[in-house]
């Protein structure tokens, strides 16, 4: 997901997270950009899998113990929960196991295909983590992994965001890696722009919109691919199967009040298939995009998009 071009009160770019982030401040005090990555990057501190003091790497170690946490990952934990309630399980952030034996235990840009085949399995689901906000703890029950993924980019997101109006500024937009959340006012009279980008071609859009106090998440299929076993895998985990999700969807985009929850419902959609995808995204968001197999993009209503073509690459 592409910001348009505008004249910017203040922006950073800087890895973080395992993507690209692109924060942009209207108003306020100078520094708030600093600010807001520093706060991203406490967050990857706490989050990320692949830190074995991370919160998540110990709750995921702990044997099923209580784990003392920041209170932003009893967040973290809960939403992730939530998220797997209200999907009915579409959307499960115990997909770890498989991942990692799929070869997905290390930064991607350090995975190896490998002619060994993974035996997928079915997740086990959320109903046996416990959270205790009042005394910001998690448990991680025994044969559950726990991975952040996707929904610790878009909580980041909005959780940024929203500081970024506590502190004084008059609009915001945090975009980590296409998980982004915009608040406020925009840098222009034409409002927060995202463009969707193509599955086949980052260097090429599909569509762009306006969208404004909203989050926007997008799962892709296309870009994070290695091969196991001699079939060609990627990261979008079915929960069910275990097994890596193809739906004859290449990339499902979502817009809805936070990026979080945007984020959740891009996964949910995406391992649904198309005609369910569309339900399920036109009862609990503002709008999306799905993007087929053969590249040709749908826009759902709610959003005024804007295609920029209609033809596949």
């Amino acid at each position: 997901m592409n910001m348009g071009s505008a004249s910017l009160a203040e922006e950073t770019r800087f890895h973080a997270m395992g993507c690209a982030a692109h924060i942009v401040v209207v108003g306020g005090r100078r520094g708030l950009c600093a600010d807001a990555r520093a706060t991203v990057d406490q967050f990857e501190s706490l989050w990320s899998r692949f830190r074995p003091g991370s919160d998540i790497s110990r709750c995921n170690a702990s044997g099923g113990q209580a784990v003392d946490v920041a209170p932003a990952t009893v967040t973290l934990v809960a939403r992730a929960i939530e998220g797997w309630h209200r999907t009915g399980g579409r959307f499960d952030p115990t997909v770890l196991t498989t991942l990692e034996a799929m070869g997905y235990d290390r930064s991607f840009e350090q995975i190896r295909s490998s002619v060994h085949p993974s035996t997928p399995t079915a997740a086990p689901g959320c109903g046996a983590i416990v959270v205790d906000p009042a005394a910001s703890t998690v448990t991680i029950p025994r044969g559950v992994r726990f991975d952040p993924g996707g929904i610790g980019k878009g909580l980041a997101a909005d959780l940024v965001a929203d500081k970024l109006i506590r502190a004084g500024a008059a609009g915001a937009c945090v975009n980590l890696g296409g998980d982004l959340r915009v608040v406020g006012d925009a840098p222009t009279a034409d409002g927060w722009i995202v463009g969707l980008e193509d599955p086949y071609d980052k260097q090429r859009e599909l569509a762009r919109a306006v969208v404004v106090d909203a989050g926007v998440a997008t799962t892709c299929r296309t870009f994070r691919t290695w091969e196991r076993g001699g079939t060609q895998v990627h990261h979008v985990i079915d929960p069910a199967t275990g097994a890596s999700a193809w739906t004859d969807l290449a990339s499902v985009t979502v817009v809805a009040a936070t990026a979080c929850w945007a984020e959740v419902l891009a996964k949910a959609a995406f391992t649904a298939g198309p005609t369910k995808a569309a339900a399920l995204i036109a009862g609990t968001a503002r709008s999306g995009v799905l993007v087929d197999d053969g590249g040709f993009a749908h826009a759902l209503p709610g959003c005024e998009w804007e295609m920029v073509t209609s033809c596949p690459r």
